[in-house]
């Protein structure tokens, strides 16, 4: 075994409340033995730098102040004595509210330069559920622990929760409840979200902005939004409150939860009460009343609480240290074609794989009509075609597949965009050869391997590591295309 690569990754989180970013680095080691066929994993990932927390700079509730973002990057970047040319890898999160903002997709082109040239730049609830879960720990703890935990990711504008099974994740989900959905300013509301708002005339609270805070009107809001959160635990089905405060779908669990964990901003004033300074609007919202009514509801009772390694750092460190996979090591690539970026998946299915007689009957027409999802006055865009594949196929095998695919391939090939295959199977690299060779000159061909993709899914392949023998893969759900 020898250590081959040593990168840099950077995660930076634009959060509803805060700003952050981490330095990592992480190890490659080839795990094969002497003259095998190169296995390249992770061995380590390791944070090197941690920045300041900053207060997400905003021109106006609707816009992002990406002149002071781009402010506080520049300033971490020198801070940490690291220039954009030493990163390989990276993500850009723009999460919560702040994902909702009407610049925010001007805001990710802005910084995807400082993620290196593979950069994740995603709002989607599911990753970022998963991102803060990983990034706080909780899926060790729940391997070590060998029980089901969920994580809330409760931040200023959304609660993302992930649920571990013995350190597999089993599901994951969102619901507008932010320590900074109210904000306070000289002991009056300057701003309440309108799902908050709703919710408050559901259960008889009026509240309006520009009026005198009632502490004990919201104390009775934020208990409303923790009874909502215990609702999506438990996975109530026609709970009306809860149904209308998801913002994708609730929770599908067979087994109950074990145990809970809490991350993100407000995570802290749940776990460490006295940081309201001298009243609870202190820091200009609702995030210590919030974190009270946790605190003082039934979670203590029904569910073990634990405190995890990482609680306000939790989506940051998941972004720059968890996003990041490898392909296999069998991968086959055109020069110069990565990286490529949200790219849309195409799951065939295992009929359209099915082997009749020797033959792919069905796998062209399928791959030429799935293609057409993504034509648009009449001009493909970028696809990906996801297959499960053959484990150790044949050279015949490889032939017969490649043409089958090509045919399917005929009209989108004119279009000049890359081929893209992402194959379950450990077999990229012969499949990716027989289809370059197959269609010579007329595109470019990347084909890699050991990686597992549904429909509705996005892949970004990174640039290659490893002197070319293993690409980094991210799979995602966007929110935000950019």
């Amino acid at each position: 075994m020898k250590t081959i690569d040593k990168i840099l990754s950077v995660g930076i989180d634009i959060g509803t409340t805060t700003t952050q970013l981490v330095f990592s680095r992480i190890t490659l080691e080839n795990m094969a033995g002497f003259a095998s066929v190169p296995r390249i994993v992770i061995i380590d990932k390791e944070v090197i730098y941690r920045s300041k927390i900053y207060f997400t700079p905003l021109v106006s509730h609707n816009e992002i102040d990406y002149e002071g973002i781009l402010s506080i990057v520049d300033a971490e970047y020198k801070a940490a004595r690291i220039v954009k040319s030493d990163l390989s890898t990276g993500a850009v999160i723009i999460t919560g509210e702040t994902s909702r903002k009407d610049n925010a997709n001007i805001v990710l082109r802005m910084l995807s330069g400082y993620a290196g040239e593979f950069v994740v730049a995603t709002a989607g609830p599911d990753l970022e559920a998963v991102l803060a879960a990983k990034g706080a720990g909780v899926q060790t703890l729940s391997k070590d622990l060998k029980s089901t935990i969920a994580n809330l990711d409760i931040g200023g504008g959304t609660t993302n929760i992930a649920v571990f099974r013995h350190g597999q994740l089993v599901d994951t989900t969102c619901a507008d409840i932010g320590g900074r959905l109210i904000q306070v300013n000289k002991g009056k509301i300057s701003y309440i979200a309108p799902k908050i708002k709703w919710l408050a005339d559901q259960i008889g609270i009026r509240i309006t902005e520009g009026e005198t805070v009632n502490a004990v009107s919201l104390q009775s809001v934020t208990k409303a939004m923790t009874e909502v959160l215990r609702s999506i635990l438990r996975c109530e089905k026609n709970n009306k409150l809860a149904d209308y405060m998801l913002t994708v779908d609730g929770l599908k669990l067979l087994s109950p939860i074990d145990a809970i964990t809490f991350s993100g901003g407000v995570a802290d004033l749940i776990y460490e009460p006295d940081q309201g300074k001298s009243s609870p609007f202190a820091f200009g919202d609702i995030g210590e009343t919030l974190g009270a009514a946790i605190r003082n509801s039934g979670f203590y009772k029904e569910y073990r609480v634990l405190k995890p390694m990482e609680t306000i750092r939790a989506t940051v460190i998941g972004a720059g240290i968890h996003t990041m996979e490898l392909s296999g090591s069998t991968i086959e690539y055109t020069d110069k074609t990565l990286p490529v970026q949200n790219v849309p998946i195409i799951k065939l299915t295992l009929d359209d794989e099915l082997m009749v007689e020797g033959s792919y009957p069905y796998i062209a027409d399928a791959v030429a009509k799935k293609l057409n999802w993504y034509k648009i006055d009449n001009d493909y865009q970028t696809a990906a075609l996801s297959l499960k594949g053959v484990q150790n196929p044949s050279y015949k095998q490889i032939q017969i597949l490649c043409a089958a695919l090509c045919e399917g391939l005929k009209e989108y090939i004119t279009s000049g965009k890359p081929v893209i295959i992402v194959v379950e199977k450990d077999m990229a690299k012969a499949l990716g050869q027989a289809m370059r060779i197959y269609l010579g000159n007329q595109c470019r061909v990347i084909c890699i391997d050991s990686v597992s993709v549904e429909n509705g899914d996005y892949i970004d392949i990174g640039t290659p590591l490893a002197h070319g023998r293993v690409v980094p893969v991210v799979i995602k759900t966007l929110a935000l295309n950019v």
